[in-house]
Parts: C-alpha cells; sequence; structure tokens
C-alpha cells in the first residue's frame, strides 16, 4: 500500500527566524493522524535565518539525524562537541540518558535549509553520544547511499535502532531500487526537485509511506534529493 504525504498538508512553524514544516506531529503542531511512522518520529525541515538558530535545549531518549542542504549549521552540546557542518554532512546525535545542545545558522549573510529527523531509539537509556560523516554528492547520483544504519556499515552513522536511511540525487535517465524485506515499512521524502516514486508522481516537501511493498522504485528524476528510510513495522 502507497500513501501519500503533500508537502502542502505538513504543519507549518512561521516565527520570524525560522520557517519549518513538519512532517509529523511536532510542538504546536498535532494531527493524530501523523504522530510518526515506525520509529521515524520527526522530519522538520527548516529554513533559519542569518545568525539565528535554536539555543541551548536538552534531548533524552531520541537519535537525532541533521541533513544540511544549503548553507551552513553550527552545532555545540554538553559532550563537548562543537562543528559546523554544510552540503553533504550527516550529523547524529544520540541523546540517551540526556544531553543538551543548540544549533545555530553559522552565516551572517546566507539561510540554512536542513532536515531535522528523530527516531526513536530501540532501547532507553544509552549514553549519549556524537558522530558526523561526509557523503560526497558524487557518492548519491543515480544511487541510493546507505547514510545512517544500526552497524555503521559502509561508512554510514550509527544509530541505535533497526533501521537504514539512503540519500540519493536523482535526475533525467536515473532509476534506483531498493528492495524491502518482509514486515519492513518504507517512507521516502523528497528534499528537493521532483520524481516518480512506485508510480507516483511526488514534489519537493512531499513524502510517501511504503507498507506491504515489495521495492521502493525511483525515476523520472528532475533535480531530486531523496532519503529514503528502511523502518521495522
Amino acid at each position: 500500500m502507497l500513501q501519500i504525504r503533500k508537502s502542502a498538508d505538513r504543519g507549518p512553524a512561521e516565527l520570524g527566524w525560522l520557517s519549518s514544516r513538519h512532517s509529523f506531529s511536532f510542538g504546536h503542531y498535532h494531527d493524530p493522524a501523523h504522530m510518526g511512522f515506525g520509529p521515524l518520529r520527526v522530519i522538520n525541515e527548516d529554513k533559519v535565518q542569518p545568525g539565528m538558530g535554536f539555543g541551548t535545549h536538552g534531548h533524552q531518549d531520541m537519535e537525532i539525524i541533521s541533513y544540511v542542504l544549503d548553507g551552513a549549521l553550527e552545532h555545540k552540546d554538553s559532550l563537548g562537541t562543537g562543528s559546523v557542518i554544510r552540503y553533504g554532512d550527516v550529523q547524529r546525535m544520540s541523546a540517551g540518558t540526556g544531553v543538551q545542545h543548540s544549533e545555530f545558522n553559522h552565516s551572517r549573510t546566507e539561510e540554512v535549509h536542513f532536515l531535522q529527523i528523530w527516531i526513536i531509539p530501540e532501547r532507553s537509556g544509552i549514553a549519549p553520544s556524537y558522530e558526523e560523516k561526509h557523503f560526497d554528492p558524487a557518492s548519491k547520483r543515480g544511487q541510493l547511499r546507505l547514510i545512517a544504519s544500526r552497524d555503521g556499515r559502509d561508512g554510514s552513522v550509527v544509530v541505535h535502532q533497526d533501521v537504514r536511511v539512503f540519500a540519493s540525487v536523482l535526475d533525467v535517465g536515473d532509476r534506483a531500487e531498493h528492495a524491502l524485506g518482509p514486515a519492513r515499512l518504507g517512507y521516502l521524502h523528497v528534499a528537493r526537485g521532483s520524481l516518480i516514486a512506485n508510480g507516483t508522481p511526488l514534489e519537493a516537501g512531499d513524502a510517501l509511506k511504503f507498507t506491504n511493498e515489495a521495492a521502493v522504485v525511483l525515476e523520472g528524476g528532475t533535480n531530486a534529493e531523496v532519503l529514503l528510510f528502511d523502518l521495522p513495522g
């Protein structure tokens, strides 16, 4: 079964310094029909104005992934980690027993555009940790590049959940396919551009849920960049 989630149906947040769209219930946006999908709990598309950002705040028992699309995102946390990530970088923070962190637009002149992703861990109370990796755009072009997994295979960041997260950049003539195992769910988020997934046309901000589907087939891309989540049912 395929279920589309259109970009325009996401929950909005307009705070002046921040423009955000929530794929699932988050903050002041609450929709009982969209509380998550499997252990995937949050996908927020955030655009933060220059020199602005999220002040120090706490998280617990959540795997948090940041995927930058444009600009530079500065991260600081109570683990002593500080870094600036840009396009191609993937950041993973396991909040575990508790962590404080902040996120700011590092630039004084350019907006930062990124996806904030939360995944519920398979167990609570793990030790907090931080990791980041760079994935060259060429490694994602025309194929699905593993960027996050439970075992860190193929150089992906480690998440404490039985999930695999892939990124892909697809254009005219490109085709990518991913088999979904028995009792597995698929969730495709279109970060930009457009493409066709299992015969369904999708635009930037759209998502497609896969339930009881054997495979995900991506084709017909036009400047498309997508994230594909392979999730336990």
